[in-house]
């Protein structure tokens, strides 16, 4: 049997991706370790996997909730700015401390999430087989830059030669704001005497496999992804999650409208309180989950007197939902069509308003950008995607292709494939 080590940011929606992968590696007899700070280590152990702490002393107990205080503040590029700020930070850690903490651990294969550029570096210095997990919306860049990049909520539009140029723009752009990660990834390649990276994105990612949460349905037509890109669909279980407190007796048994504007950008409370606005005079009960980022008697008196939690068990209230409002995050939304929910998206920063996009063109909702909601756009949107049966038949159709795909199973037939084989695993 192999031992894995896992390697993610510290923030719930990446967790809870990669820890159901680590308990299906655990369960078919492999060991399995997350290396983490320790905002990471209560996760890992609820989900009974092995901790090994890293960058102790730069991100001490509570630095994540810190960081996430300052991130839920922000939108659009300044948001994008921010979490790349972060990622530069944790490469400059990962880079400098895990190599030794992985080879003490004895680790002998690698699963590091797309974000972490850093990650197969590390895996070839290592000389050990690296998978790349998808946790968020795919990072991979369109050679044809007929792809919108991640972060924008533009329509996939091939046959337009502007849409084209722009995109092509928006690449730069991006390039741009992650270039320091790049530099810092060169220098340790020059010092650890690895292959210098030419300027092609993909060679931050595995050679033998790349796993994406996304089923392939849920993403605009890609035609220049690597042969070894899998689309499994997604990683959600509750089992790897810790038990959420929530007043069950409450519902009304009306239909439920769930709101989450996730874990990070879920601090701008004025959102919650056009949300309660728009759903007054619905035959309809509203949740909202802050997401942690406050208590419930930080909002009162919101109108149409919702009920609202700190946090709630996503998985359970989704299964009652008629409808979600969501901020776009890929896990809340394939969560939501993993139980054949309907949306409508209010994205606020990074892969959110991509997520929205593919929510819109896939036809299992509407979405409204940060910047243009108001109660009045959001209750057209809400009554929308109620009352027009073309976006539950969708969510519906959606929920049949994530059964299809395969999911942790088939995500982790690959893993143990390419790490038996050594050669990539083609799709």
């Amino acid at each position: 049997m192999t031992h894995f080590g896992l390697l993610c940011p510290a923030v719930t929606g990446h967790l809870n991706t990669m820890l159901p992968l680590g308990q299906e590696l655990q369960r078919r007899g492999h060991q399995v370790t997350l290396f983490g700070i320790l905002d990471a280590q209560a996760k890992a152990m609820a989900a009974g996997l092995g901790f090994q702490v890293i960058g102790e002393s730069e991100f001490p107990n509570g630095w994540t909730a810190q960081w996430n205080a300052q991130q839920g503040k922000l939108k659009g590029v300044a948001a994008l700015r921010y979490t790349l700020s972060l990622f530069q930070e944790l490469a400059g850690m990962l880079l400098w401390e895990a190599p030794e903490a992985l080879k003490t651990a004895g680790v002998e294969a690698l699963l590091v999430d797309q974000v972490l550029l850093e990650g197969r570096t590390l895996a070839e210095f290592l000389n050990i087989p690296l998978i790349t997990v998808c946790s968020a919306l795919l990072l991979n860049e369109d050679s044809n830059h007929d792809i919108p990049p991640f972060f924008t909520n533009w329509d996939y539009n091939p046959t337009s030669s502007t849409a084209r140029l722009r995109n092509q723009r928006n690449y730069l752009l991006l390039r741009g704001l992650g270039q320091p990660i790049i530099d810092l990834i060169a220098q340790y390649r020059r010092e650890w005497n690895l292959t210098p990276h030419r300027l092609n994105h993909d060679e931050n990612f595995s050679q033998l496999a790349q796993i994406c949460q996304q089923p392939a349905e849920f993403e605009f037509p890609r035609q220049h992804l690597p042969p070894h890109f899998h689309f499994t669909g997604p990683y959600a279980s509750s089992a790897s999650r810790e038990p959420v407190p929530f007043p069950l007796e409450k519902l009304t048994g009306q239909p439920l409208i769930y709101a989450s504007m996730g874990t990070l950008q879920n601090r701008l409370f004025e959102v919650f309180r056009d949300i309660a606005q728009a759903c007054v005079g619905l035959d309809a009960q509203l949740v909202i989950s802050l997401g942690g980022a406050a208590s419930p008697e930080s909002l009162p008196d919101l109108p149409g007197n919702p009920l609202v939690v700190s946090y709630a068990p996503q998985l359970k209230l989704l299964q009652k939902a008629t409808l979600t409002i969501t901020h776009a995050g890929l896990n809340t939304t394939l969560e939501s069509l993993s139980h054949g929910v309907p949306m409508v998206a209010i994205p606020v920063a990074n892969d959110q308003p991509g997520v929205a996009a593919r929510i819109v063109w896939t036809g299992v909702g509407e979405a409204i950008p940060i910047a243009h909601l108001n109660v009045s756009s959001l209750r057209s949107a809400i009554a929308k995607v109620l009352r027009e049966d073309s976006y539950k038949k969708n969510a519906l159709r959606l929920q049949v292709a994530i059964g299809r795909a395969g999911g942790v199973s088939r995500a982790i037939d690959i893993v143990e494939q390419a790490v038996s084989t050594g050669k990539p695993v083609l799709a």
